[in-house]
């Protein structure tokens, strides 16, 4: 399962990474915003990895203006490593080396196509399970 979190500047792309994971036949939980209404970032990223960090979801998609915002909200939450990617080398080398389990993206720097991409890239990914990285990474826990 994979959830879902966008402000109103990503409502747009995130209806089309909603489609892109149901052709995939890839189950979500849409954590909202449901519009193009101005809202406050930081609820529907913390949403969304609440739910990543307690299990019910395995993954999330975050998706703001640029991206950021939304990102470091999802980092305040203990267990999260939300990586803002606008490229696919971007979203493998996260997924290999820093398993990150939410993926950032800013619906006004890139366009549908290549965030399908890197949605693909980010989901497909596995994390390489290399020691150094895994090192890396409960350090980032303590």
């Amino acid at each position: 399962m994979i959830a879902l979190g966008c402000d109103q500047a990503g409502y747009v792309l995130m209806q089309e990474v909603k489609k892109h994971l149901e052709e995939r036949g890839l189950e979500y939980k849409d954590f909202g915003t449901y519009s193009e209404d101005s809202v406050d970032y930081p609820v529907y990223g913390k949403k969304a990895a609440n739910a990543v960090a307690s299990g019910e979801c395995d993954r999330g998609i975050l998706i703001c203006g640029t991206g950021i915002g939304i990102s470091i909200a999802a980092n305040k939450i203990k267990g999260i490593r939300a990586a803002l990617c606008h490229d696919c080398f971007s979203a493998e080398a996260t997924r290999l080396h820093n398993d990150a389990n939410m993926l950032a993206m800013g619906a006004r720097v890139i366009g549908v196509g290549h965030a399908i991409k890197i949605v693909d890239t980010f989901l497909d990914t596995p994390f390489s399970n290399a020691e150094r990285h895994a090192r890396r990474i409960s350090m980032l826990e303590e």
